[in-house]
């Protein structure tokens, strides 16, 4: 387990939290990604899924910008990161449109004005006509703005969503078996429907990024934008200013730490509308628990991820910080946010459907069986390192 990460009050395994759940159902896929449930209209051909997150500590970053600038257009991405980390994970059970969304902001009123929530809610809009412009049907259904300033130190975006699915298009993972490859698609770079280049962010691993590479002078003029659990020593103890140049790009630490979300429902939408679909035997978002997410799917197997893509440069600036790289994988998503377990064949066709949005795929593993344990474990070697995780 990531200390590093525990240390500042987030658990990247969420174990207590798998534990307390445990003994609920779980749905009428156990081996979906998302819970999968009954189709609230009753008709036995259709199931649906809702689900519920959002941009986490992103926001905190965002603040930290306003809070300097005075510009509420910091919080234009957190809007994406809320509606993305839903989606995004709800594409891994086959649910590519018809989503409907609903969003919650929390906030502390005396540091968090209405200028903010207009940036937020003019970003829910924004993210959703872009998926429109690719045949995504969303629809935004409102939602809720609460003054909770005992609760929020600054203000948090979440999200739920809502879409239902075809019985038999419904993605699992009992499907996926050794011989199986990984295929990865990028995190960084700029697809043909995002506005800028992406550091690959995400919403995952923000607590530990902001605090690992920003300067202490954070803590002491805000202090409102950090949890007073959190060790002395582990508060903002980097070097840079939100403003400094990010090491290996030509961008700032700020558009390294707020990049928006990269959503691929795009791209997994044509592929799973094309004859590759029933090759495509599992989809999973690198979300919480970094690369080592795909553990928590599938029975014995070994996920072996021995051809990863080189660490991009915000990754890299974190783990010079003295972040351990067994970490680092735990953590953050090190390059590639989504993974496709395929049949060797349609390996070459998934590639080229990425490319044709502007993102790159690669193979960067395959299953093989764990053998003699009905658990799972995940082998990452990099850079001349190998790390287990079971």
């Amino acid at each position: 387990m990531s200390n590093e990460y525990l240390d500042r009050g987030v658990s990247p395994t969420k174990e207590d939290v798998h534990r307390a759940i445990a003994k609920h159902s779980a749905g009428e896929v156990p081996g979906a990604f998302c819970k999968v449930i009954a189709d609230p209209a009753g008709d036995p051909n259709m199931v649906a899924v809702m689900h519920a997150d959002g941009a986490g500590t992103k926001s905190s970053v965002a603040y930290l910008l306003y809070a300097e600038t005075g510009d509420p257009s910091a919080f234009a991405g957190i809007a994406q990161d809320s509606l993305v980390m839903n989606t995004d994970d709800l594409l891994c059970v086959g649910a590519t449109s018809g989503f409907l969304v609903s969003n919650t902001i929390g906030r502390n009123a005396h540091r968090v004005r209405g200028d903010v929530i207009s940036a937020l809610i003019d970003g829910y809009e924004s993210c959703a006509a872009m998926l429109r412009e690719h045949g995504i049907e969303i629809t935004l259904t409102g939602g809720e703005t609460a003054d909770v300033g005992d609760l929020v130190r600054t203000v948090i975006a979440d999200s739920t969503v809502f879409a239902r699915v075809p019985r038999t298009s419904v993605g699992d993972f009992s499907r996926v078996a050794p011989g199986d490859l990984i295929v990865a698609l990028s995190s960084t770079g700029k697809a043909s429907y995002e506005r800028q280049e992406n550091s690959g962010i995400g919403s995952n691993g923000l607590t530990l990024a902001r605090h690992a590479l920003l300067a202490h002078s954070y803590a002491e003029r805000f202090p409102e934008s950090y949890s007073e659990t959190i060790p002395a020593d582990k508060v903002y103890c980097g070097r840079f200013q939100l403003k400094d140049s990010l090491p290996g790009s030509a961008h700032d630490v700020a558009w390294g730490l707020l990049s928006p979300t990269r959503t691929y429902l795009p791209i997994v939408r044509a592929i799973l509308a094309s004859n590759l679909a029933s090759q495509v035997t599992g989809i999973l978002h690198c979300s919480g628990g970094g690369q080592t997410k795909c553990r928590g799917f599938g029975r014995s197997l070994h996920y072996v991820k021995d051809s990863l893509f080189p660490i991009p440069p915000l990754f890299q600036t974190i783990q010079d910080s003295g972040i351990e790289p067994k970490q680092m994988y735990q953590v953050f998503n090190m390059g590639h946010r989504l993974e496709l377990y395929v049949r060797p064949s349609a390996a070459t066709g998934v590639i080229d459907a990425a490319a044709r949005f502007g993102v790159e795929a690669k193979i960067v593993g395959r299953i093989e069986a764990n053998h003699g344990s009905e658990t799972n474990r995940v082998s990452i070697a990099c850079g001349g390192q190998s790390y287990e995780y079971t």
